[in-house]
C-alpha cells in the first residue's frame, strides 16, 4: 500500500511519527511512505521531499517572503502524487499547505485524510464548508470539533490528543542533573521560545530580557533551552546569558523537564507537553504588528491555550502581543516561590483527561480509521 504522508511543522511530525508506527503495525500488507517531514518521520520510513523549513512559517510577514518557495513546494508534492499514484493521502495540520495540495489533486479520486482540524471555533468557520469538500474523513485532536465539520458533510471522529503518547510524563530529572553536572539544589527554568524560525527569532530578545530579570531575583538560576532542528542553529548562536543550556534531544528535553522549576514557553502544543510533565508554566506569544491586527479583527476566544478554552478560566498565564515584561517576571516568580505552580499542575491534570479516548492510543484508533478507506 502507498501512502503519501504530509506534515508541515514539528508537532505535526511527532503525530505522523506515532501514526506511521501504528499503521504498520496495524496493516497486514506491506507499506510504502512518501511525502514531507522531519527526522521523526523519516525514521518511521518516510521518503521525504524536501525539509519541514521550507514550508515552516507562520503569520503574514512570514509567508510573503518565501511565498514562491512555499508555492514551488507544493507544486512538487503535487507532481510526485500524480507520478506516484499513491492509495491513500494523509495530510496533517498546516491547512495553508495541506488544503491547497489536496485541491490540486482532489479529482484524482485518492481517498484523503486530514489530521488535526482547523479551529473554525477560534476563527475563519467558513473554513469548515471549505475543508468539508477536500477530504473524506477529518480526524480531530479535540473533543468539541467534530460538530462543525459535521454538520458541513464530512464525517469527522476525536481521537484522542497525540501529545498523551508523548512521554512527557517520564522524564527522569537526576538523569539531566548527573549528566550536566547539576545540583540537586540549581534551580532551573525551562525556557521554550518556539519551533518556527519567525517565532523563535522574535521571542528570544524578549525572553532572555524577562529571564534576566529572574536571575536579578534568583540567584544561580539556570536556563535549559531545548530545540528543534529547523531553528537549532538561530538558537545556538543567540547570546544566551552564561550557563544556558541548550538541549536538542527530546527525551533529553522531557528529562529537563522533569528537572525544572518553572518554564517560559511561546504558545502552541508545548503548553500540553509541560501540563503532562506536571511543570508549571507562564505562556507568551507575539506576532509581526500587522499579523496582529488582522488576527485581532477575526478571532473570537477568549484564550490561546488549550487548556485554558477546555476550563475557559485562565489556568496558565497568558501574555499575548500587548504586555509588560514586568508582568511576566511576576507571573514566574509566583511559579518559583509560592505554591501557585502546584495548583496550576492540578488544575490542569483535570483538563487533559479531557483530551483522552478510553478505548486506545490516539494513533491506534487514526490508523484503524484510515486502513479502513483503502482504496
Amino acid at each position: 500500500m502507498k501512502i503519501v504522508i504530509l506534515s508541515g511543522e514539528p508537532s505535526g511530525d511527532f503525530l505522523g511519527t506515532q501514526l506511521m508506527r501504528a499503521l504498520k503495525k496495524q496493516a497486514q500488507f506491506p507499506l510504502e511512505f512518501r511525502g514531507v517531514g522531519g527526522e521523526g518521520m523519516q525514521a518511521e520510513g518516510l521518503e521525504t521531499l524536501f525539509p519541514l523549513k521550507d514550508i515552516t512559517y507562520m503569520g503574514l510577514l512570514e509567508v510573503l517572503p518565501n511565498l514562491f518557495k512555499i508555492l514551488s513546494r507544493i507544486r512538487q508534492t503535487v507532481a510526485m502524487i500524480r507520478e506516484w499514484k499513491p492509495d491513500l493521502i494523509i495530510t496533517i495540520d498546516a491547512p495553508d499547505f495541506s488544503n491547497r495540495v489536496a485541491a490540486k489533486v482532489r479529482h484524482l479520486g485518492i481517498p484523503m485524510v486530514h489530521v488535526v482540524a482547523p479551529s473554525v471555533w477560534a476563527w475563519r468557520p467558513g473554513r469548515a464548508k471549505k475543508i468539508a469538500k477536500l477530504y473524506d474523513h477529518l480526524l480531530t485532536i479535540l473533543p468539541f470539533e467534530p460538530p462543525y465539520f459535521e454538520k458541513e458533510g464530512l464525517p469527522t471522529t476525536f481521537i484522542g490528543h497525540p501529545i498523551l503518547e508523548s512521554g512527557a510524563d517520564q522524564g527522569n530529572a537526576e538523569r539531566f542533573r548527573l549528566q550536566h553536572n547539576l545540583e540537586a539544589s540549581s534551580p532551573l527554568l525551562l525556557v521554550l521560545p518556539g519551533s518556527r524560525q519567525g517565532e523563535v527569532r522574535r521571542h528570544m530578545p524578549l525572553f532572555k530580557e524577562i529571564c534576566a530579570h529572574l536571575m536579578e531575583r534568583h540567584p544561580g538560576l539556570r536556563l535549559i533551552v531545548p530545540t528543534v532542528p529547523a531553528v537549532e542553529d538561530d538558537v545556538r548562536s543567540f547570546a544566551w546569558p552564561e550557563g544556558t543550556i541548550i538541549i536538542q534531544n527530546l527525551s533529553e528535553k522531557y528529562d529537563a523537564m522533569a528537572a525544572c522549576k518553572a518554564a517560559l514557553a511561546a504558545s502552541g502544543t508545548v503548553s500540553l507537553e509541560l501540563s503532562l510533565a506536571k511543570l508549571p508554566m507562564v505562556i507568551v506569544y507575539r506576532v509581526n504588528a500587522l499579523t496582529a491586527f488582522i488576527v485581532g479583527c477575526l478571532i473570537k476566544i477568549k484564550y490561546f491555550s488549550i487548556l485554558n478554552i477546555l476550563a475557559d478560566k485562565e489556568l496558565i498565564p497568558e501574555f499575548i502581543q500587548y504586555f509588560k515584561t514586568e508582568e511576566v517576571v511576576q507571573s514566574l516568580d509566583a511559579l518559583l516561590l509560592t505554591s501557585q505552580g502546584q495548583d496550576q499542575v492540578k488544575a490542569c491534570g483535570l483538563e487533559l483527561e479531557k483530551l483522552q479516548v478510553q478505548d486506545m492510543r490516539p494513533s491506534e484508533r487514526a490508523a484503524k480509521i484510515i486502513l479502513s478507506l483503502r482504496a
